[in-house]
């Protein structure tokens, strides 16, 4: 259990952790700034006590968390669990719709995180010695590139070397507050609710605008839920409540006492908080944790994007495990390459964190309040619990939520446009992908065989001859377009035919004993079923060498496998409009073949072509 905590919070809490580097800046010389005095230092700091106790530990660590997909966590295995275990299919549309917008946003969420996390620290620069200020952009681009250029190589590595780190950072940060704490102790009274409320009731209108920059306190929220599958639940949360917790409450309380002293230091009160022989050390130390955080949401966008294929939202893309042991812990190049394409752009853009903040929360806020609303559809629906009682939790969260959106869509023409672009852009691809691809099965589906009117027609007059030939097939029904394409053409049938449909369920792992089902058809013919986790890989050749009840023992050498591989010509059909149909066409196109992402043998491989309109 403690292996599995200090793990959890050398890679969950990196983003969450690096919070204290920007948030409460932002409160005081952001875009909305507040005076520095008594009375909004004590309700900044009180809002973000209660907002990491109401998000953070009530709606994440005690309920949401309790939502796990056979031990998965996040949007999509949150989506899967509903869908599997409610069965009503008036929610649906909605859900996928809701699910799909908030995996958009954490796409948004993982090209700024980067960005910020790194600007933020490298910044530290500047209070060290003024004149660094034009070093600050090529040193955080280089931490950047050079960020990305090693994932190929895995994080486990990674993991191995800056896990501690993390550690003695969280520790930095609470001895950090307390030093500052010591000589204010009165600052401890801005834990009451009071001074929150006090905040709001002497400018309402400047109180909720801070709000836009109070929620930057619980970015990486999120990441406790999408991580669960990691480290389990209950290490995430003992890692919470009795070390990350304690620690970023004393930072931030500390970095209050400091304004409280010294209201110049809102400028950077994070590494003013050190005395000046001590900011360079800590200038590193907090550039290496958000290498962490960066780190973090890099490998969570890599999951994202495996659960989001698997469950067929987006096109095959080639993924490489990068550990013998860690099946989590993998690298698909597309993804690392256009994350880094986006994070220097936005470098480029937006030049320094503070711009960057506007656009940061409502990535965050977006997401968070479309997890608040599958949270009240899975306790109605899921859970079974009381209707009012439902509902009342689910709109206390919905308020604060949706009060911390609506702040931060003030933002918008600052910079909160990015996040919204991009999740609306990702958004249609994955819908258009998803759409698509039923129409493409459909259209094949109208044209299908039955298979045992060909077996019957074709069986005896074929020519046979020996071997396997395994033809794969998105749909178990009908004939596979291969396979009629094939005795058109060369007149002839394998001994053993085997008609192969790889299944995607909607949990996590699926059992070696239900991996597959095999119906035998009759004259050689036999229909076999795969069925895989989101989170699995799919290999065709290991799952057939473990198939003992369908003859001979499966030998690669003496099998074919048989792909179709359809060229799409769009059309004036019903089902999408043609801008969408050409996008779907264009990324059937690039998608990776089912060659590699089967894992088959290439020497075994013939792909015969068609073409589908849709």
């Amino acid at each position: 259990m403690w292996k599995l905590t200090i793990g959890a919070i050398g890679v969950v809490f990196g983003d969450i952790g690096t919070s204290p580097l920007y948030a409460l800046k932002e409160s005081f010389v952001g875009h909305h700034p507040l005076p520095v005095d008594g009375l909004h230092v004590f309700g900044v700091v009180s809002l973000i006590f209660w907002t990491m106790m109401i998000i953070v530990t009530l709606k994440y660590v005690i309920l949401i968390m309790r939502a796990d997909n056979k031990g998965e966590g996040g949007s999509l295995a949150l989506l899967a669990l509903i869908t599997r275990r409610s069965g009503a299919q008036r929610w649906s549309r909605s859900l996928v719709m809701l699910g799909v917008f908030a995996t958009a946003l954490f796409y948004g969420d993982s090209f700024i995180t980067p960005a910020i996390s790194v600007l933020s620290a490298v910044e530290g620069l500047t209070t060290v010695q003024p004149g660094f200020e034009p070093l600050v952009l090529p040193i955080a681009v280089s931490i950047l590139v050079g960020l990305f250029f090693i994932q190929a190589r895995g994080t486990e590595v990674m993991g191995k070397l800056f896990g501690p780190i993390i550690i003695v950072y969280f520790i930095t940060l609470a001895v950090l507050g307390v030093i500052n704490i010591m000589p204010r102790p009165e600052v401890l009274w801005a834990l009451s609710p009071q001074y929150a409320v006090q905040f709001f009731t002497d400018d309402p209108r400047l109180g909720f605008l801070a709000l836009g920059s109070v929620v930057l306190a619980v970015t990486g929220a999120e990441a406790l839920y999408a991580d669960m599958g990691h480290f389990g639940r209950k290490p995430i949360a003992i890692g919470w409540l009795y070390f990350v917790a304690p620690a970023l409450i004393l930072n931030y309380l500390g970095q209050a006492a400091l304004l409280m002293n010294d209201p110049s230091a809102a400028a950077n009160p994070f590494f003013r908080m050190a005395p000046e022989e001590f900011r360079l050390p800590l200038v590193i130390l907090a550039t290496m944790a958000t290498i962490i955080a960066s780190q973090a949401v890099i490998s969570g966008a890599f999951s994202v994007t495996q659960q989001a294929i698997q469950l067929g939202f987006m096109p095959r893309m080639r993924i490489n495990h990068t550990s013998a042991t860690a099946a989590g812990q993998i690298y698909i190049p597309v993804i690392n390459w256009a994350l880094l394409v986006m994070v220097l752009l936005l470098v480029f853009f937006f030049r320094s964190s503070s711009n960057l903040a506007a656009a940061y929360g409502i990535a965050v806020t977006g997401t968070m309040f479309i997890t608040t609303c599958m949270l009240g559809v899975l306790m109605v629906r899921v859970w079974k619990m009381p209707t009012p009682v439902a509902f009342g939790v689910t709109f206390v969260f919905l308020v604060i939520d949706g009060a911390y959106l609506a702040s931060n869509m003030t933002k918008i023409p600052d910079g909160g446009w990015f996040p919204l672009l991009a999740g609306i852009i990702i958004l249609t691809l994955m819908t258009t992908w998803a759409k698509g691809r039923k129409l493409m099965i459909d259209r094949l589906r109208e044209s299908a065989m039955p298979i045992k009117v060909f077996i019957q027609s074709a069986a005896n007059s074929a020519t046979r001859v020996a071997g396997t030939a395994v033809f794969m097939t998105s749909t178990p029904e009908g004939v596979p377009h291969a396979l009629l394409h094939n005795l058109k053409h060369n007149k002839v049938l394998h001994d053993r035919v085997i008609l192969l449909t790889v299944k995607i369920v909607d949990v996590p792992y699926v059992a070696d004993d239900k991996r597959v089902a095999l119906d035998d058809l009759g004259q050689g013919f036999h229909r076999m079923i795969l069925c895989y986790g989101f989170m699995e890989e799919a290999d065709v050749p290991a799952a057939l060498a473990k198939v003992h009840d369908c003859g001979a023992e499966f030998r690669m050498m003496e099998t074919s496998f048989f792909l179709a591989r359809q060229t799409l010509l769009p059309s004036a059909r019903p089902g999408m409009s043609l801008w969408r149909e050409k996008l779907f066409a264009w990324m059937l196109r690039n998608a990776e073949s089912a060659m590699e992402f089967f894992r088959l043998p290439t020497n075994r491989v013939v792909e015969l072509g068609s073409q589908v309109e849709i």
